[in-house]
Formats: C-alpha cells, sequence, structure tokens
C-alpha cells in the first residue's frame, strides 16, 4: 500500500490522518476546517500520499474540488463513511487510551472528551485499504 493521507470533511472540523505505506499511523489531528487545506498542503509535502481518501457524505464533493484544485496530481478517492463516526465513538480509546478515573470506567460508560474526527479518518483510510487490497 502507498502512503494514505485520510481525510473526514466537516463543516465545522475536519479528521485528518495519514497512514505509511507500512500501515502505521504517522498523523492523526482533529483541525477547524478553516485550518484544513493549509494542514492537507503541509501533509502532503511532508508524507507525499499517493492517494487522499475521503468520505462519501457530508461536505464531499466541495472539498473534493477543493482538494483537486490545491493538490493537483493526486488521487482523491471517495469512500462510504456511513457509520464511521459511530465507529470511531467505539474505538476512540484504542487510539487515546484512558487514563485516571476514566479508565476506571466499561468503554461503553466513558465520556468522550473530544471529537473523534481524526479516528474517523483513520477508519476511512482502513476501508479504502480493504477495498484495494
Amino acid at each position: 500500500m502507498p502512503v494514505i493521507l485520510g481525510f473526514d470533511p466537516g463543516r465545522d472540523k475536519c479528521g485528518v490522518a495519514v497512514r505509511s505505506a507500512q500501515g502505521e499511523w504517522l498523523f492523526h489531528q482533529v483541525v477547524p476546517a478553516a485550518d484544513t487545506l493549509a494542514l492537507l498542503r503541509r501533509l502532503y509535502h511532508q508524507y507525499q500520499p499517493e492517494v487522499v481518501v475521503m468520505g462519501n457524505q457530508t461536505t464531499a464533493q466541495p472539498w473534493r474540488q477543493r482538494l483537486q484544485e490545491w493538490l493537483p496530481g493526486v488521487m482523491v478517492a471517495l469512500v462510504d463513511e456511513r457509520f464511521s463516526t459511530l465507529e470511531a465513538q467505539q474505538r476512540y480509546w484504542e487510539v487515546y487510551p484512558a487514563r485516571g478515573w476514566r479508565q476506571l470506567l466499561p468503554r461503553r460508560l466513558r465520556p468522550l472528551p473530544g471529537p473523534v474526527d481524526d479516528v474517523a479518518a483513520m477508519i476511512l483510510v482502513e476501508r479504502y485499504c480493504q477495498q484495494h487490497g
């Protein structure tokens, strides 16, 4: 697999993740939507991804057009993002292990301390990898 940049687009905030060719997570973060293009350009120059994987629902088409203008020559692949947020909420504690009193609670009872959009971007990359071997 090539280096893949995952992108969970949103109106207010976006999730971004970069997966290495070896399958390691090099970067993941939730960013304000207004700062996303600058971050994506920086990550593109830093990691040279061959493909940008993004969700196909909420604001996909306007974001896809922006990405194709700002990152010419990079393939933008859309993947089904249905239930990715729910899956990200369930996986959150694997990515960000609980600390302090939160680790005493079962996962289903732990309140999430922040947004899960970066974990959703990771899930989109994993879905792409499953579809493309």
